[in-house]
């Protein structure tokens, strides 16, 4: 039986990979293993009696209650046509600057971002509503889907998001599980973390535009601005607003004054009253809004269970134990043990979901790393960074299956793949910056929290 937590991993992957419900394929798996075990008496069907009081105790989490209302915002935004007003608003100010546009959508994604926190979500949104704009404006066809995907994946990192809300919730049990005496953390500990790390890689993103724009100025032509007596009222209107609702929930939770959950209600119903501001509100929208969060929201939870009784299967068989083994007795200690994670974290990201990934293998990695010693706080950051250049990774990337699908068929996909390069190699030189000077990490939830 020793070889049974190999052969359930080896097992769930062969079944996501086949195209069934990861929720389901996790559940179905560990159920089929567990009845193997206690069929052969090495496992006491006592034991997944507690699959209840785990399930109990999700449901219970104070914490998780942030990821509908975080949805239900992000969701708002986008079908109430605030995400459109705010690219239309930052490419009117950027307008004649070298690479203005492409900054434009930069900017725009990190705030889509942080306001959604879903790769898939904001990249199909991007997509839809910059990608033709900037084609029309004579944008090279690798440069506008490179720099479509790459902002669109900081939903990873850029607080606040509901990837980090889960990848807390996880670190948090982790540290709690490694029981190495260190101070509790808590989901704003890494909210904080993670600001200045997705504020450098948004910097180096547009940094990149400019110098690129002024090398080959043929393929970032300038847009000229327009003149329009209303234009700052415009801008005003779908810059500002939007930029102080994203402030102000993310403010709330570092400041103290709330938690993620009522931080994430706050967000929810600033975004309702954006939607009435710019007379976008209709209850027809308020029910796809509500059906988007509802099917979300749905997802996260039943992957959520079913990763529960996963990891109570593959525990009751000493998976656990075999991992820590294994990456206790690594030779180079923790810097092998973090560089075989991470590179296992970022093969899994070309065929799992940061979700199935947060919710199956950082609960069985983390509290090994952390009892040897590695930081919650900064491990939690660099998983973030590590999956978000995953989904960026030719040729099984999320980010680029999501764009191929809304895309017009006269931009090809090796466009795509080369365009995404420049920004892979940025997000790896932030990896290794971020591994070299961890304190770019913690330095922050240090100033705030202690």
């Amino acid at each position: 039986m020793e070889w049974f937590p190999a052969l359930m991993f080896v097992t769930v992957c062969i079944v996501l990979l086949a195209g069934f419900p990861v929720a389901f394929s996790l559940a179905g798996t560990a159920l089929i293993f567990a009845g193997i075990g206690v069929y052969s008496g090495e496992l006491n069907p006592v034991f997944l009696k507690t699959a209840f009081n785990r399930m109990f105790g999700l449901m219970q989490n104070q914490t998780l209650i942030a990821v509908p209302l975080f949805v239900f915002m992000g969701a708002m935004l986008e079908k109430s046509n605030i995400a459109e007003k705010l690219l239309k608003g930052m490419a009117s100010v950027l307008s004649g600057a070298p690479g203005g546009l492409a900054i434009s959508v930069v900017i725009v994604g990190a705030l889509l971002a942080a306001s959604t926190g879903i790769v898939g979500a904001t990249v199909v949104t991007m997509g839809l509503l910059s990608l033709p704009v900037m084609l029309k404006s004579g944008y090279s066809p690798s440069l506008s889907t490179g720099v479509i995907c790459a902002s669109g994946t900081l939903g990873q990192i850029i607080p606040p998001s509901i990837v980090l809300v889960l990848l807390g919730d996880v670190i948090i049990s982790a540290n709690r599980d490694a029981r190495t005496g260190a101070d509790p953390i808590s989901v704003g500990d890494l909210f904080a973390g993670a600001m200045l790390p997705g504020l450098l890689l948004v910097a180096l993103y547009i940094l990149f535009i400019f110098i690129y724009a002024k090398i080959k100025p043929e393929a970032i032509p300038s847009i000229k601005k327009k003149e329009n007596t209303n234009s700052k009222k415009f801008e005003w209107d779908s810059l500002v607003l939007p930029l102080i609702l994203i402030l102000t929930v993310l403010g709330a939770i570092l400041g103290g004054v709330a938690t993620p959950s009522e931080a994430a209600a706050l967000g929810a119903l600033g975004a309702i009253l954006l939607a009435f501001y710019y007379r976008e509100f209709s209850f027809s929208r308020l029910k796809e809004v509500a059906r988007t969060t509802t099917k979300t929201s749905s997802m996260v939870f039943m992957i959520l269970l079913g990763a529960s009784v996963f990891s109570l299967v593959f525990r009751a068989f000493g998976g656990d134990d075999s991992i820590r083994e294994l990456l206790s007795n690594l030779p180079g200690g923790v810097l092998t043990a973090m560089l075989l994670v991470m590179s296992f974290m970022f093969l899994l990201g070309f065929i799992l979901d940061f979700i199935e990934i947060i919710f199956i293998i950082v609960p069985l990695t983390a509290p090994t790393l952390l009892a040897m010693g590695v930081d919650p706080i900064w491990l939690g950051v660099m998983i973030a960074v590590n999956l978000q250049t995953s989904f960026l990774t030719p040729p099984f990337g999320f980010a680029l299956f999501y764009l191929r699908g809304v895309a017009p068929e006269t931009v090809k996909t090796q466009q795509i793949y080369r365009g995404v390069m420049p920004f892979i190699g940025i997000q790896l030189l932030v990896l290794i910056v971020l591994a070299i000077w961890p304190e770019i990490v913690t330095w922050l939830p240090s100033i705030i929290y202690r």
